[in-house]
């Protein structure tokens, strides 16, 4: 009788790859013969002639991984119908799939993502359209649960601190290869180490030897940068006016903590007379509150903390600011009071847009290196990379690949972990970055 021909398609980065075998299986639990598959690099470059040799041509692409297609055909007396696995059997040695292409006799093309590292001998790769779990037959209900089996293995819970999201228990170098930056990554994060560290360094030393004896001097700043055609230049003309401070609040890189005030806290007791010359409707300060034209940024969360040592004898000083805004007639929002403590008296003056020149500036100074540090240590780092990790390790451990949820999730939550890893051990360590 004669054979039907399925052409499969198997994408991969090529390392380690050299004895594996494929089985296509159906809907009805058919499936082929086991094919075995030996591919050696002199096969893939110089046994295949020109036409591989040209194929294989730039293989070294984005993503640090050396890509390598390898097709094998597969004989079947009947067409199996639609293919919904794929089963791969191969050795200890992990290696990365980026997915299997199934081609069969009648031309219809089945697709199966991976893009991942196979680690265990024996591999199966569900048909790549998502699934809910009450919508498996028992044959996969079997494979859904020993996903779930090897992901709560492979990724167990733990907390590296008292009061942090819960985090991936494993370190920098014994994260799974699932979650591991790539060659491509490793190389763009350790580049960017080493520019900061030179930026640092050469800061540094300029500290020295000089210091600001003029506001001019701030302009310095960006001597090193072509801030020509990028917002920047509106920065440099504006950074000391009320209006950019304001702005900053709604299109900086921390626009959450600015909020609407309708009731004033009674840690800061701001007057109508204190702000009456910043409003600009001839309302009172209270009917501004009620018509939802004032609003507030409270920095109440790094009250009590104490700031570090940069140099020897050197102390450094946070403040716990409050700072009043107004949505002005322009629709700006402007700072009109500033208290630079969650403790009003004598000793915490409120600053006023009136007073002292420098004594504004130096106020709004003080709200902004503030705002710097809630944005780094809690919008950043806690909102954005240690929560995410909390859902990536449950989707992991909780969720099928062909979840509709795992899908929606995975291309988000690329190298969260490892990142967050490498925080952990040198950034907010007990002798990390931030203690220092």
């Amino acid at each position: 009788a004669a054979t039907k021909q399925y052409k499969v398609l198997v994408s991969t980065n090529g390392k380690n790859v050299s004895h594996f075998s494929l089985t296509l299986v159906d809907s009805n639990n058919q499936s082929s013969e086991t094919t075995w598959v030996t591919k050696s690099w002199t096969d893939m470059f110089y046994g295949l002639g020109k036409a591989a040799v040209d194929k294989f041509r730039g293989l070294f692409q984005k993503g640090g991984l050396l890509t390598t297609e390898i097709t094998i055909y597969i004989n079947v007396e009947k067409d199996l119908g639609d293919i919904v696995q794929v089963k791969i059997e191969k050795d200890n040695t992990p290696w990365f799939c980026k997915y299997v292409r199934v081609k069969s006799p009648s031309g219809k093309t089945f697709e199966f993502p991976c893009y991942g590292w196979l680690e265990k001998t024996e591999v199966v790769i569900r048909e790549g359209s998502a699934r809910l779990p009450q919508d498996d037959t028992n044959i996969f209900k079997k494979q859904r649960q020993e996903e779930h089996k090897f992901g709560k293995k492979k990724f167990r819970w733990t907390q590296s601190r008292k009061g942090f999201p819960l985090n991936l228990d494993a370190k920098l170098d014994q994260l799974p290869l699932d979650v591991q930056f790539d060659e491509d990554k490793t190389s763009e994060f350790n580049w960017n180490i080493v520019n900061v560290l030179l930026k640092g360094a050469n800061d540094k030393l300029k500290s020295y030897f000089q210091s600001w004896d003029k506001i001019a001097h701030f302009e310095a700043i960006l001597a090193d940068w072509d801030i020509k055609k990028t917002l920047l230049v509106n920065v440099m003309e504006d950074w000391n006016t009320d209006y950019m401070f304001g702005y900053q609040f709604l299109n900086g890189c921390n626009p959450v903590m600015i909020s609407k005030c309708v009731n004033l806290p009674e840690s800061f007791p701001v007057t109508h007379e204190m702000v009456e010359g910043s409003l600009q409707r001839g309302f009172t300060l209270q009917e501004e509150l009620e018509k939802g034209n004032i609003y507030i940024a409270d920095y109440k969360i790094l009250e009590g903390l104490k700031a570090n040592k940069t140099r020897k004898n050197t102390q450094c000083y946070l403040s716990a600011p409050i700072c009043l805004l107004y949505s002005n007639r322009l629709d700006q929002i402007v700072p009109i009071a500033i208290q630079l403590s969650q403790t009003p008296g004598e000793r915490s003056l409120i600053f006023l847009p009136n007073d002292n020149e420098h004594d504004w500036m130096l106020a709004k100074m003080w709200v902004k290196s503030s705002d710097f540090i809630v944005h780094q240590l809690v919008t950043h780092l806690l909102k954005t990379h240690l929560i995410s990790e909390v859902f990536e390790v449950a989707m992991y451990r909780q969720l099928s690949t062909v979840h509709p949820v795992y899908k929606l999730l995975i291309p988000h939550v690329r190298f969260t972990i490892a990142i967050n890893a490498r925080a952990r051990e040198n950034l907010i360590s007990e002798d990390g970055v931030f203690s220092k």
